[in-house]
């Protein structure tokens, strides 16, 4: 943390403590009793739902099954792009990919799912909730293959659930292992003149070592390797797994990779290879037989997941007009923490009134908060902070980490009832740092003079034209030490911790999801789903009682029915 110079899913200790009100009484009612505008928002609500059926009727099969061809590329971003993103090209979001594959587990139609992995994959937090999620479908019996014409270990972490992977014959396999690393700058810096002035609270916080240094410190190389080792084991455990290898294999696997695709098929890394054109007959081996109602040969019919996320998987069905549905809020807090009302990062004004409006909205029973984040301004976190702490009181809140949720981003997740991060997940870093950077080598350079008076014995202190004096960098130390002594209280009163048991694991120091969970940061493994799953239990959600999903920040978009335009069926 700087120093400025948690659809409807049928998914399954603080509840008691909370305001329930039981679904028969007058005051529930009364809640529940839509307004003249929440009515005109059920109506086009329900017109939504009406263009969805329609188009669902037009372009989906009626008499045949179908497999769903799902495009993965790069990192997947939290939400859908904004515009029609619904080209037979274009990708899903994180969270509707999952709303696709939990749809799809349940929907008789789909014989199948196809992943076309277009191009590396990234995010291991992201790929672990993914890969979860696609073994959950295998496990309701429906198949899954993968095809990508390369794959790194990332990559291969998520296509090795897939009961079926392939490659061209010119593919490959770039399986060489994890590499973790880090720019420095210090060298840059003093060439350019440049020299920065850092003070840290915590010796494992090493964000400023960039600055300061032109390698690790010992205590960041410590941190980084442990974070390593994490995120070795469970690539290797993963591709050990789905592909039925010894772990003790996979990593002399690693060590003599890459590989080109005959000789990935001959280790057992994919079944085999095949060009996109003979896909078809591929998936029609794997392809369930027909039920009566719909006889005729094993066939595999592609639908694009775009398309049938825009009209099924995505449909929150009719809404009542005059009694509204429990909502549970989906809010995703990405970015760099600031202060201010931007629309960069997770500003604290904006985020504020977006998470005071979630608390004063009665409909809204509980709160999951999807964070990413590697922290930022000291204030704004703490401000954020007090604005997860207040929903708590009234309205539970579960926090999902993504792939990082570090530093100022722990210190607001720590206000939750519950956080739950994947073992891949980079969180902690429990520190302050701060600084700023001296330019008098460069002025001196140039020939730039920078003269002034002063009233006040440390005025210059914020001046970027001179070091800090000893007394000036005292004082920044001085306060430095007043914030994390508050980031350790907070932390110990969400977390249900002393302060010394916080302290032990502060620092600085970041940690997996995986040790994170073994030393009481956060609660458990899991993604999206697995939060979504928590809050609509603490909240008092029956199993199959329907909730509507909000997601937070509203995104400008077309109307929801526009991106059925222009789909086509297609590997």
């Amino acid at each position: 943390m700087a120093q400025p110079g948690k659809a409807v899913h049928g998914l399954s200790g603080t509840a008691a403590k909370r305001r329930r009100l039981p679904p028969e009484t007058p005051q529930r009612q009364a809640l529940m009793t839509n307004s003249p505008l929440e009515i005109a928002r059920q109506i086009q609500g329900n017109l939504t739902h009406a263009v969805r059926r329609i188009v669902d009727r037009a372009s989906l099969p009626r008499d045949r099954g179908f497999w769903l061809t799902l495009r993965l590329a790069g990192s997947l971003e939290e939400h859908q792009a904004t515009g029609l993103g619904i080209g037979r090209h274009s990708t899903l979001g994180l969270f509707e990919v999952l709303e696709t594959l939990e749809a799809a587990a349940d929907d008789p139609q789909v014989d199948g799912v196809l992943l076309r992995i277009t191009a590396p994959l990234s995010g291991f937090s992201k790929l672990l909730s993914l890969r979860r999620a696609i073994l959950r479908l295998r496990e309701r019996g429906v198949p899954v293959a993968a095809y990508a014409e390369m794959l790194d270990a990332e990559s291969l972490l998520l296509a090795s659930a897939a009961e079926r992977l392939w490659l061209p014959e010119s593919g490959n396999v770039f399986l060489v292992g994890l590499r973790l690393e880090s720019f420095f700058l210090r060298g840059a810096l003093e060439r350019l003149g440049l020299a920065a002035e850092v003070v840290r609270v915590g010796r494992y916080k090493s964000a400023g070592e960039r600055f300061t240094r032109d390698r690790m410190s010992r205590e960041a190389r410590q941190q980084v390797e442990a974070l390593a080792d994490d995120l070795y084991v469970e690539l290797v455990d993963a591709i050990a797994a789905g592909r039925r290898i010894a772990p003790t294999a996979v990593r002399d696997l690693i060590d003599r990779g890459p590989y080109h695709a005959r000789a990935a098929v001959e280790a057992g890394l994919v079944d085999g290879c095949l060009y996109p054109d003979e896909l078809d007959e591929a998936l029609s081996r794997l392809t369930r037989e027909p039920p009566p109602e719909r006889p005729g040969p094993r066939r595999a019919y592609a639908v694009e997941a775009t398309l049938y996320h825009a009209v099924r998987a995505g449909d929150r069905g009719w809404r009542p007009l005059w009694d509204g549905l429990p909502r549970v809020a989906y809010v995703v807090a990405h970015g760099l923490i600031s202060r201010g009302t931007g629309h960069r990062g997770i500003c604290s004004e904006r985020y504020r009134e977006l998470l005071d409006g979630v608390r004063c909205d009665e409909r809204v029973r509980g709160v999951v908060l999807r964070v990413d984040s590697g922290g930022g301004d000291a204030l704004a976190s703490d401000l954020l902070w007090r604005s997860v702490a207040l929903i708590k009181r009234e309205k539970p809140v579960v926090v999902s980490m993504g792939d990082v949720v570090a530093s100022g981003g722990y210190y607001l997740a720590s206000a939750a009832d519950e956080v739950l991060a994947e073992a891949g997940s980079v969180t902690g870093s429990i520190g302050v740092v701060g600084g700023k950077i001296n330019l008098e080598g460069l002025y001196e350079r140039v020939g730039v003079a920078k003269d002034g008076v002063e009233r006040g014995a440390r005025a210059g202190l914020l001046s970027e034209s001179r070091a800090f004096t000893h007394d000036e960098k005292a004082a920044v130390r001085e306060e430095m030490a007043a914030l994390y002594e508050t980031f350790l209280d907070r932390v110990a009163l969400g977390r249900g911790l002393s302060v010394a048991e916080v302290r032990d694991v502060a620092a600085g120091r970041v940690w997996s999801g995986l040790r994170a969970s073994r030393v009481g940061l956060v609660d458990g493994i899991g993604g999206p789903l697995e939060a979504l799953q928590s809050v609509r239990r603490r909240a008092g959600l029956a199993a199959d009682e329907r909730a509507l999903i909000e997601r937070y920040p509203h995104r400008p978009r077309l109307p929801a029915w526009t991106p059925l335009l222009r789909l086509v069926p297609g590997r």
